[in-house]
C-alpha cells in the first residue's frame, strides 16, 4: 500500500538475505547469538551484583558513620567480596541470559526460520555452549582463587583497622564504643602523637568489668604485635556478682591492643580465608584444622564442584527453550518449570554442602546433584529437538 513504512525484520531474517556460501551464513548466525547472549549475561551479572553488593554495602555504613573510616577503606572492605557475589551471581546470570534470547529468538520466530532453512539443533547451541564453557571457567577462576584471595585480604584489611584502632576508629574527645560492650575516650593529643586524658571501660564480660584511667599513653609496635603503654594512671576490676573489686595505681601499664580489636589472640585463617593449595594440603596435627576438619573439606568440594552450576543452569535453559515454537505455543510455563529446577538445584547444593560438614559421605552429594542435573537437562534437551540433519534442505551438514 502506498506511503505505508516498511516492516523491520528481525536481524536473523536480513542474515538469511545475506548472499553468500552456507558456511559464511552460518557463522553469521553463530555470531549472532553469542554476541546477543553475551551482552544479556554481562548485563544481567553486572545489576544483579550492584544490587546484591549495594545491598551488602549498607550493612558496612557503620564504618564511615560510626566509626570514622574513610571512605577507601570502606570501599576495599565492601569491594573485597565481589569476587564471591561474581561466583553465585554467574551461573544465574548465564541461565537469565540464555532464557531471554532463546525467548525472544523464539517470539520474533527466528528460531522458527532457522529450522526451517535448514540449520541442524547442534550448530543452533554452539554459541550458547561457548558461553556457558566461559562462564564455567569464570567461575572456576573465582572459586579455586579469586574468592579465598580475596577473603583472606578482607581478614588482613579487617585485623589491621581493628588492631590499630586507636589511629582508624576513635576520635579525640568522643567516648566511643566498640564492638562487645568496649569503650575507649582521650581527651586530646599531645606531642608526639601521644594520647592525654585516657578512659577505658571493658564490659565485654560482665562478670568482670575494668576500667582504666591514665593521664597519658601511646603506642608502641613490636613485630606484629601493637601495644598501649598507659602512664600514670590506675586499674579497677569490679566483679558485679561477688561485690568484689580490685583497684591498682600504676606509674607504667602496657595493654595488648589486639584483644581489645575483636581478636583475642591470633585466631587461625577460617576454611573460606584459605587457598585451595592449602585446603588440598592440610595438617592433620593443627588443633585447629582437626576441630574444623568438616567445615575445610566442605569448603574444598564447594569449590571444585561450583562451575558445574553453570553447565548445569545453562543446559536447563536449553532444554526448556531451544526447540523451536510457533508464536501460537505458549512458553510462560517451561521458563517457570526452567526457574523452578534452577532453584531446586541450587539449594539442593546447598544443603549437600551443610551435610558435607557432619558426613563425609555426603561428598559424593555436591558432585551429584549439578551433574545429575545436568545429565537430566540434556537428556529432555536432545530428546525434544530430536538432534540430527533436519528434513529440510540443510544450509551445511554438520
Amino acid at each position: 500500500m502506498a506511503g505505508s513504512s516498511p516492516s523491520v525484520q528481525p536481524p536473523v531474517f536480513r542474515v538469511l538475505e545475506f548472499r553468500g556460501n552456507a558456511r559464511t551464513v552460518l557463522n553469521l548466525i553463530g555470531r549472532y547469538i553469542f554476541r546477543t547472549t553475551a551482552v544479556a549475561f554481562v548485563a544481567a551479572l553486572g545489576v544483579l551484583t550492584a544490587v546484591i553488593w549495594l545491598t551488602q554495602a549498607l550493612r558496612e555504613v557503620n564504618l564511615l558513620t560510626l566509626k570514622g573510616q574513610t571512605a577507601l577503606i570502606f570501599l576495599s572492605i565492601t569491594g573485597l567480596a565481589i569476587p564471591s557475589l561474581v561466583m553465585i551471581i554467574a551461573p544465574i546470570a548465564l541461565f537469565i541470559a540464555i532464557v531471554y534470547v532463546l525467548h525472544r529468538l523464539n517470539g520474533d520466530s527466528e528460531l522458527v526460520v532457522m529450522s526451517a532453512a535448514g540449520l541442524s539443533p547442534l550448530r543452533l547451541l554452539r554459541p550458547f555452549a561457548a558461553l556457558t564453557i566461559g562462564t564455567a571457567a569464570l567461575v572456576g577462576i573465582m572459586s579455586l582463587y579469586a574468592v579465598p584471595a580475596g577473603f583472606h585480604a578482607l581478614r588482613d584489611l579487617v585485623t589491621k583497622v581493628q588492631t590499630d584502632f586507636i589511629t582508624h576508629i576513635i576520635r579525640e574527645g568522643a567516648f566511643t564504643t566498640l564492638e562487645q560492650s568496649f569503650v575507649f575516650h582521650y581527651r586530646e593529643r599531645g606531642p608526639n602523637g601521644s594520647l592525654l586524658g585516657i578512659f577505658i571501660q571493658d564490659r565485654r564480660d560482665p562478670d568482670h568489668v575494668a576500667t582504666y584511667l591514665a593521664e597519658s599513653g601511646s603506642t608502641q609496635q613490636s613485630g606484629d604485635e601493637s601495644y598501649l603503654v598507659l602512664r600514670k594512671g590506675s586499674f579497677q576490676r569490679d566483679e558485679p556478682k561477688s561485690a568484689n573489686a580490685t583497684f591498682v595505681a600504676f606509674d607504667s601499664y602496657k595493654i595488648d591492643l589486639t584483644q581489645f580489636g575483636g581478636n583475642a589472640g591470633v585466631v587461625p585463617y577460617r576454611p573460606r580465608e584459605r587457598s585451595t593449595a592449602e585446603l588440598l594440603h592440610l595438617d592433620a596435627k593443627d588443633p585447629y584444622i582437626a576441630s574444623q576438619l568438616g567445615r575445610f573439606r566442605a569448603e574444598l568440594h564447594d569449590r571444585i564442584a561450583n562451575p558445574l552450576y553453570a553447565l548445569t543452569f545453562g543446559m536447563i535453559a536449553l532444554a526448556a527453550l531451544a526447540q523451536p515454537q510457533t508464536t501460537r505455543q505458549a512458553r510462560g510455563g517451561r521458563i517457570l518449570w526452567a526457574i523452578l529446577v534452577v532453584l531446586l538445584v541450587r539449594v539442593a547444593g546447598f544443603g549437600a554442602s551443610s551435610l558435607v560438614v557432619k558426613q563425609p559421605a555426603a561428598v559424593l552429594l555436591v558432585y551429584a546433584i549439578p551433574l545429575v542435573g545436568l545429565a537430566a537437562a540434556a537428556a529432555w534437551m536432545f530428546r525434544s529437538i530430536r538432534v540430527g540433519r533436519s528434513p529440510r534442505a540443510s544450509l551445511v551438514r554438520s
